[in-house]
């Protein structure tokens, strides 16, 4: 099973900016007694790599990823630190070249065809889908993604999904997992809300199994 097929069996993947990397475990505790192991913590803040690193070394069980990789060197700072998996909210062809060097799962964002075929070009498993709801929604996935589904490649939305709306993204097949803020929310983790974060986990992927579970009867 590859890394983006565990992200696909999970269906959900809390983005999370973090502030303090003294939080990095308590949060991962919190996501994995939701029965959600994994996380996409985003290079946003001065403590995400430390964040990383920490989780990686100390719940080596948590699909620990990292989120807004820009350039070469973050793709090689975030390797280095243990991450397993990048993501990057648009799509650059000498980011994902240095990904592959390294050996990163590496899913860029995408929001036209062109962009889409760029990450085709480079082989990408999985693209995120971004910003999801301010580009048109699943519609405009599903008018984007139409002429490339017999490549096999996976989609990511992220960008206004959320609890409410995710059933509508995991109901289009290519969707392989939608990625969420709501989850574990950045004053939770300032507060360490740790049991509201983690309800929120074991909803989020007790909800995603339902939809998947609805959605493979049907077919």
């Amino acid at each position: 099973m590859s890394v983006f097929d565990e992200v696909a069996s999970l269906g959900v993947v809390p983005v999370i900016a973090i502030d303090d990397a003294q939080s990095a475990l308590p949060l991962a505790d919190a996501l994995l007694e939701a029965g959600l192991p994994i996380a996409e913590i985003t290079l946003r803040t001065p403590a995400a790599l430390d964040v990383i690193g920490a989780i990686a070394r100390y719940r080596p069980e948590m699909l620990i990823g990292a989120g807004t990789v820009l350039t070469e060197a973050q793709v090689d700072a975030v390797a280095d630190a243990g991450a397993r998996f990048a993501l990057s909210p648009g799509v650059d062809a000498a980011t994902l070249a240095r990904a592959s060097t390294r050996k990163l799962p590496f899913a860029p964002g995408i929001a036209s065809a062109t962009d889409l075929q760029v990450a085709l070009r480079a082989n990408c498993e999985l693209v995120k889908f971004f910003p999801a709801m301010a580009v048109g929604g699943v519609n405009m996935l599903k008018a984007i993604a139409g002429p490339y589904l017999h490549t096999g490649i996976g989609f990511n939305p992220t960008g206004g999904v959320s609890l409410s709306n995710m059933a509508d993204w995991l109901s289009y097949g290519p969707v392989r997992a939608v990625g969420g803020t709501w989850i574990a929310g950045t004053n939770d983790i300032a507060v360490g809300n740790w049991a509201e974060i983690s309800g929120n986990a074991k909803e989020a992927i007790a909800k995603a199994q339902k939809i998947r579970g609805q959605s493979s009867r049907e077919t």
